[in-house]
């Protein structure tokens, strides 16, 4: 019995060591058969197809997500320095007016200052010309009371005569002197005698008619007036027509 069971037991594991190898075998036998290579040829690019075009797909959808990320961002890259450009123009515009006005604000007070200089170097001498007409009208209201047929006569008189008429003459030459002297510091004397009268001008201290005469004319100046450097510094006092 016990050789009996040695004996089994030994043949079992025979057949169990010849049985992988007999397996092992007809797997070799199989894959080196050409139907075999046939169908594992058939079936394999297929499969590797599959993958690589997975793959692909794959790769193009993160590229083209990437392309549209990188897309967007551009865009609003673009845009942000798009404002940005407009903010600078706008604000160089403001600029641009502000340096303007300020120029055209310099240029106008250069304007007025150099008039109001000008008119002070004008009229500064003003007060002084309105004391210095008084005596130019005293001068004047001297020698108009000798009228020129009296100092004519005069010449052919006795030696007195000759003397007054001489001096008549020398008064007549100091207001000349005088009148053209303050003429170069822009005093005039004015005698409207024969103008239109002028309200900004003259003053008129009396109306009457005279048919010989223009209505609204200066026919008689009881005070001559005087002008400095264009301005009027003393209205002349006349007698005015008014024939209507």
């Amino acid at each position: 019995m016990l050789q009996r069971a040695l004996v089994s037991g030994t043949r079992a594991a025979r057949s169990a060591a010849k049985a992988p190898a007999s397996q092992a075998l007809l797997r070799s036998q199989f894959q080196t058969s050409p139907a075999f290579r046939i169908r594992a040829a058939r079936v394999t690019p297929t499969v590797a197809a599959r993958w690589y075009s997975a793959e692909g797909e794959a790769k193009d959808v993160k590229e083209s997500e990437a392309a549209e990320k990188k897309e967007g961002n551009g865009t609003s890259e673009l845009e942000a320095l798009k404002k940005k450009l407009e903010a600078k123009e706008k604000e160089a515009l403001d600029w641009k007016d502000k340096c303007l006005r300020s120029v055209a604000d310099f240029r106008n007070l250069q304007d007025r200052t150099a008039r109001e200089m000008k008119g002070a170097r004008d009229f500064a001498i003003q007060a002084f010309a309105k004391d210095l007409v008084d005596s130019v009208d005293n001068l004047d209201r001297a020698l108009s009371m000798v009228p020129e047929d009296k100092t004519k006569a005069a010449e052919d008189a006795h030696e007195t005569a000759k003397d007054l008429a001489q001096l008549y003459e020398g008064l007549k030459m100091t207001e000349g002197i005088l009148l053209n002297t303050l003429k170069k510091h822009g005093l005039e004397r004015v005698d409207p005698t024969g103008d239109k009268f002028d309200p900004n001008e003259h003053e008129a201290t009396f109306m009457t008619p005279q048919p010989d005469k223009d209505d609204g004319h200066v026919f008689f100046v009881q005070q001559k007036g005087f002008k400095l450097n264009g301005r009027v510094l003393r209205a002349a006092k006349v007698g005015v027509v008014k024939n209507k």
